[in-house]
């Protein structure tokens, strides 16, 4: 429950009429109780629109969107492709791209909603009810990552899992490029890169903990990537 504490009395606890100072020139005005009365509704708005927004505003992973959620998201994407920005900016992204360690993205409800939109806007089209509808009752989230190896069958069979303090949540399903692209950062000496696909039922995991994406190449040892899922809508 969010209050707001109103910056002058209630009408109720005010006299019929009363002269007071004006903020902004300094000199006493009689202030109404009718005047009073609007003032007060003018505040109960404001507050009634900021409770919107906070209702509008995804605080973790939402496995159940309220319809104001879902329609701030789709509105993220018609403003994405307004501004010419790639969908894939609206993903949930983790690691880093520059290093050897994995980066990829998360694809959540509410983000997959916002792709949608913003592959329909550039299209000059808007996403239909039952598209919404597929992203929203989805099972599973999608993690992707990106990792890097000395050859190109390295990622072959390799496996992924969340770990929630201790707790591992296996996919469903997982899927390793067989042959992996030249990575362009280690001209000198040459190495590549391969993406690891992982789909994992919303009922298996806790949407607002603490989580280590881990990595298990298949040639052995084991990658980790620290996230928090209450910073990822």
């Amino acid at each position: 429950m969010v209050f707001f504490r109103l910056a002058f009395p209630l009408p109720c606890c005010q006299p019929k009429d009363e002269a007071r100072r004006d903020p902004l020139t300094g000199s006493n005005r009689s202030v109404s109780r009718c005047q009073m009365k609007v003032y007060a509704q003018a505040v109960f708005g404001q507050a009634a629109a900021c409770l919107l927004c906070l209702d509008g505003f995804a605080a973790a992973i939402e496995v159940n969107p309220t319809p104001i959620q879902i329609q701030v998201s789709l509105d993220r994407g018609k403003q994405a492709a307004i501004q010419h920005q790639p969908p894939e900016t609206l993903y949930a992204r983790f690691g880093d791209a520059d290093s050897s360690l994995p980066e990829g993205f998360l694809l959540t409800k509410l983000g997959g909603v916002s792709v949608l939109a913003a592959h329909m806007a550039l299209r000059g089209l808007e996403p239909s009810a039952a598209d919404v509808a597929y992203m929203i009752e989805a099972p599973t989230m999608l993690v992707s990552a990106t990792i890097v190896g000395e050859s190109q069958g390295f990622a072959m069979n390799s496996y992924m899992v969340l770990d929630q303090g201790g707790r591992m949540i296996k996919p469903i399903t997982v899927r390793a490029d067989g042959l992996a692209d030249p990575h362009a950062t280690w001209p000198e000496s040459q190495k590549f890169q391969a993406k690891i696909v992982a789909m994992f039922r919303y009922a298996d995991f806790d949407p607002k903990a603490r989580t280590t994406v881990t990595i298990f190449p298949a040639q052995g040892g084991e990658l980790h990537v620290p996230l928090n899922f209450a910073d990822i809508e």
